[in-house]
């Protein structure tokens, strides 16, 4: 375009600009009008720079009618200007004390619950909160336990009839929460799982990705090793768990509390507050932990029962808890080592020289759940120590740890691997490193292996596989079920590992934990497809000692093929717990410990299978098959479940199809991904 015609294009926009904006009649309207592009110099009377000028904005000088100060051309400079008033800057407030940081937090907290802009969004509340006790736990950490204190009064938030004041105390599990909110991604992964799984705030996350790269030092055979030939020779191996012993168990007290737990001079029930109604029977209640009489009846019980007075066990495994269901403000190191040296001399006195293979439950430490990873550095990573050192120090005392692996003990959370002369490597892991009430598991959630534990485990694995050894693993909290118990990140993983090491070295699984006699199925490819030919190993999941709650008191013996050892059958012994007080009016009888059922009778009548066949993965998965044909099998299990308690409710509709599913789940991640949660316990 020549300049002349852009000129007179750029004055007839001016007009038709001007034209558009008169007002009037029509005779007033002018046809065109153009404003200057020059700025009208005559509105200051000096600048900084050429305000004719048009390759940058006019400086006028300009100066404060008041002051008569002329501010400094650098102010408005856009090439030069000061970043900070230097010359009066505002003074920061006086620093707030702790307390008033603390009163701060739970008024912010307070705000973000009701705040409208939050709607009807409680995750998005939970985790802004867990972000403002994030900043009051890190400048002011002391006033950790203050603020859960005022929280948990502020929304009821106490647990197991516990004052707030009590249980979020400094010596409580207050410093505990404080440390998981300072270390915990709580704008995260780790804030979500926590207000999902404490408060029901948050939809649970997804199960991380997991990337198994390098994790396997080498593939999974193909094909697998021959495996190994059975002897025919069976040894017997009994499975102890959860005693729960209570040294402070009072008979004559009150059994039938509305507090927990019963059986305890502190407690009775509001309908009848100063008359016993159900005095506690001597050999314990259903809503009460072991009394020494208890323990005492199940282990002289055990020889002539199981026929082993002269021979004894070949070896025997615990999977842990050996303390009571105290509440925290009655916790205490001394009260931890007491049970452990009480319960530990029975299991010797009763059961002989052979040893036994125990594992750490999530009550036999102070904080009862607590276990911090290593990882989390400083003074803090060694905060558990006095636990590992004890119990480690008595398992070698008792002569059933050998002294080589006293020392991995001790740094490993207590766990270690004992190689028995006879080829079997029996593992003992601290599962309550997964547990979802040990709150360090909501740290760095979605790392599946902050302690470090399931890398030894996979090394350990590869190790026996390379010198033909056959494994036991033991552990409390159990990986699947209902997926209630444990953290499904850590739980994906350990499923990954059973599945490369199975079935020709991982023998059998056992856990504790539940109380409850229960199983879960392990399967290839992360239970992809369920069927009798990718079934791989089986957890066993033990029935209590303790009778709380609602439950009969019970123990288990396993057959085991000396070679291979595989369980070829298993018998299970239960003590009714309802018949107790008939014998609190005598001295001469003791309570009933009774057979229970042997698995293959009880659930293998319609599947073809050989007489020294194993109790295995496959035959267990056949077993669900039987239990789709036939609810009555699930009725069973169910009962069983509950050591044949009378208090167990039946298993009807909905439930069947839940349980079925829980015995084919071995992770958490598998049972929520697949399970209806409400039927996991009979309790």
């Amino acid at each position: 375009m020549r300049s002349d015609t852009k000129l007179l294009a750029l004055v007839a926009l001016a007009c038709s600009r001007v034209i558009a904006t008169s007002s009037g009649d029509s005779d007033t309207y002018i046809s065109a009008y153009t404003v200057p592009g020059a700025f009208p110099t005559s509105v200051f009377a000096s600048y900084y720079n050429d305000p004719t000028a048009t390759s940058a904005q006019v400086q006028p000088v300009i100066s404060d009618p008041v002051t008569h100060k002329t501010f400094p051309e650098m102010l408005t400079d856009p090439e030069n200007f000061p970043k900070n008033d230097t010359v009066d800057p505002h003074p920061l407030p006086p620093k707030s004390s702790s307390s008033q940081l603390l009163q701060m937090a739970v008024s912010q907290i307070q705000a973000i619950s009701t705040n409208p802009a939050f709607g009807n969004d409680t995750c998005a509340q939970c985790m802004a909160s867990l972000e403002v006790a994030k900043f009051l736990v890190s400048a002011a950490p002391e006033q950790g336990p203050e603020l859960a204190i005022e929280l948990c009064e502020l929304f009821n938030y106490s647990s197991y009839s516990t004052p707030c004041a009590v249980e979020y105390a400094r010596d409580t599990i207050g410093a505990v929460v404080t440390q998981v909110v300072h270390f915990a991604d709580v704008g995260g992964y780790d804030g979500q799982l926590i207000c999902a799984s404490e408060f029901d705030l948050c939809p649970a996350p997804a199960t991380s990705p997991l990337n198994m790269t390098g994790w396997f030092a080498k593939p999974k055979p193909n094909p697998l090793p021959p495996p190994k030939q059975p002897s025919g020779e069976r040894l017997k191996v009994l499975h102890l768990s959860d005693v729960h012993i209570d040294p402070r168990y009072a008979t004559g007290s009150e059994a039938n509390c509305t507090g927990y737990m019963c059986c305890r001079d502190n407690v009775y029930n509001p309908q009848s507050p100063n008359a016993t109604l159900f005095p506690a029977p001597r050999f314990g209640a259903y809503l009460c932990d072991s009394p020494l009489s208890l323990l005492a009846s199940a282990m002289e019980a055990i020889a002539p029962l199981t026929g082993t007075e002269e021979s004894g066990f070949a070896f025997s495994i615990f999977t842990g808890d050996l303390t009571a269901h105290d509440s925290d403000n009655q916790y205490s190191r001394a009260f931890v080592e007491y049970s452990e040296i009480v319960i530990y001399e029975m299991f010797k006195y009763f059961l002989g020289p052979a040893p036994v293979y125990a594992t750490v439950g999530n009550h036999d430490t102070y904080n009862q759940f607590q276990m911090s990873p290593y990882s989390i550095g400083g003074y803090l990573k060694s905060q558990y120590n006095w636990l590992y050192d004890h119990i480690s120090a008595l398992w070698t005392y008792e002569g059933w740890l050998p002294e080589e692996s006293l020392e991995f003990a001790r740094t490993h959370y207590a766990g270690y691997t004992v190689k028995r002369t006879d080829g079997l490597r029996v593992i003992s892991l601290d599962t309550n490193l997964w547990y979802t009430s040990n709150y360090f598991s909501f740290v760095n959630a979605t790392e599946p292996d902050i302690y470090g534990v399931w890398r030894i485990l996979t090394d350990e694995l590869q190790d026996a596989e390379d010198a033909g050894d056959r494994v036991w693993i033991i552990g409390h909290v159990l990986s699947g079920w209902d997926g209630y118990s444990a953290q499904m990140n850590p739980t994906n993983l350990f499923y990954q590992i059973v599945d490369r090491f199975s079935p020709h070295v991982i023998a059998s699984i056992f856990w504790g934990h539940t109380h409850e006699d229960q199983l879960s199925i392990f399967y290839t490819n992360n239970a992809t497809v369920m069927s009798a030919d990718t079934a791989q190993v089986v957890s066993w999941i033990g029935p209590s000692v303790t009778p709380l709650q609602n439950l009969n008191s019970g123990f288990r013996v396993y057959e085991v093929d000396s070679a291979t050892f595989d369980i070829i059958e298993s018998h299970t012994w239960k003590s009714s717990v309802n018949e107790f007080t008939a014998l609190d009016s005598q001295t001469e009888f003791g309570p009933t410990y009774a057979y229970e059922y042997s698995a293959r009778q009880a659930y293998g009548g319609n599947i073809t299978w050989g007489e020294n066949d194993p109790l295995n993965a496959t035959w267990w998965h056949l077993v669900t098959e039987q239990m789709e044909m036939n609810s009555s099998l699930v009725e069973t299990f169910n009962t069983y479940q509950g050591k044949s308690s009378v208090m167990t409710a039946p298993c009807t509709g909905e439930c069947i199809t839940a349980k079925i599913c829980y015995l084919r789940s071995g992770s958490s991640s598998i049972s929520l991904q697949n399970c209806n949660p409400n039927y996991g316990s009979v309790q």
